[in-house]
C-alpha cells in the first residue's frame, strides 16, 4: 500500500498546484484554488477535516505525460488548467517510470541510448520503442491504480474518472483503462499497437484519439490500427495534418477538455476550458 503524503503547494489563477508523494513516486495535483486551503504539511486527513466548508466532489482525470518528458511538463500543466478551470476538475499525474524525479536504471540507459542510435540512423523507433514503453507501463499501470485509490479517498474529489495521455501516456493509458472500471472516458493518441492491441479491445469506454496524418515517427497505419483495436462504440479520431513534432498540443487539449467535460460531468458548463 502507498501512502499519500503532499509535499508543496501553491495557488495561482484559480488553480491549486499540490506536489506529492505516492510512496516514493513523486507526482503533482491541481484542483480548484477553493478546494482545499490547509498547509501541505499536513496528512491528507487533516487537510481535510480543517476545510470549511467542505467542497462538492468534483471528477477527477489522471495525466499521463510523453516519453522523455515529465509530470510538469508545459503539456500537462496546459491541459491540467484547462480542465481545472474550464470544468472544476482535479487532475492528477505521476512521473513515469525512469523520468522527472525518478531514477534511470541501468536498462533504462541501455533502452535510451538504442532509441537515440535508432534515430541518428533514420531507423524506424517503434522496435526499441514498444518494447520500452510495455515495459514501463507494467510498472507504472498498478501505480496509479494506487494513486486512483488514495485521491478518492480525498474529500472534494469523486468520480467519474478520466484519462489522458499521448505517446507514452498511451502506452500507460490503455493498459490502465482496460484493468481500471473506475475511468469512463480517455484520451489517447500517438502510439503504435504492437503491445497494445489486446487491451485495446477491452476498452469500451468512450475514446478520443489523435493522429499525426504525417507522422515520420509512427507510421499512420499502426496509429490507426491501434484506433480501430478500440472496443468502445463511442470512439472518436482526430487525424492532424503534419509531422510529429506538429502535434497540436492546444487544439487537442481544448478537444479533450470539451470531451471529457461530457462524459464526466454532462451538465458542465465547459465553454472556458479554451480560454487557459
Amino acid at each position: 500500500m502507498h501512502s499519500l503524503a503532499f509535499t508543496a503547494e501553491s495557488a495561482a489563477n484559480g488553480v491549486l498546484t499540490r506536489d506529492f508523494t505516492l510512496g516514493d513516486i513523486p507526482g503533482v495535483l491541481w484542483s480548484p484554488a477553493a478546494s482545499a486551503a490547509s498547509p501541505a504539511s499536513s496528512s491528507p486527513a487533516s487537510r481535510a477535516s480543517s476545510a470549511s466548508p467542505a467542497p462538492s466532489p468534483a471528477p477527477l482525470v489522471l495525466l499521463g505525460h510523453g516519453g522523455g518528458t515529465h509530470k510538469k511538463h508545459r503539456a500537462m500543466t496546459g491541459r491540467a488548467h484547462r480542465l481545472v478551470t474550464g470544468s472544476g476538475f482535479h487532475v492528477a499525474v505521476l512521473d513515469a517510470p525512469g523520468h522527472g524525479d525518478r531514477p534511470r536504471g541501468e536498462r533504462d540507459e541501455r533502452d535510451v541510448a538504442a532509441l537515440r542510435e535508432a534515430q541518428a540512423a533514420g531507423a524506424p523507433e517503434g522496435p526499441v520503442v514498444v518494447p520500452y514503453n510495455a515495459r514501463l507501463a507494467e510498472i507504472a499501470v498498478p501505480e496509479y491504480r494506487a494513486l486512483l485509490d488514495a485521491l478518492l479517498e480525498l474529500p472534494g474529489i469523486g468520480g467519474p474518472v478520466g484519462y489522458a495521455g499521448v505517446g507514452l501516456g498511451t502506452a500507460i493509458g490503455v493498459p490502465l483503462v482496460a484493468a481500471e472500471p473506475r475511468i469512463r472516458a480517455a484520451v489517447l493518441g500517438l502510439h503504435w499497437p504492437d503491445a497494445l492491441t489486446e487491451a485495446a479491445r477491452r476498452i469500451t469506454v468512450p475514446v478520443e484519439y489523435a493522429v499525426q496524418w504525417d507522422d515520420e515517427r509512427i507510421p499512420r497505419e499502426a496509429c490507426l490500427a491501434l484506433f480501430d483495436a478500440f472496443g468502445s462504440r463511442e470512439k472518436s479520431l482526430h487525424a492532424n495534418a503534419g509531422r510529429h513534432v506538429d502535434f497540436p498540443r492546444h487544439v487537442e487539449a481544448d478537444s479533450a477538455a470539451r470531451f471529457l467535460g461530457r462524459h464526466l460531468r454532462p451538465q458542465a458548463d465547459t465553454t472556458a476550458a479554451t480560454a487557459a
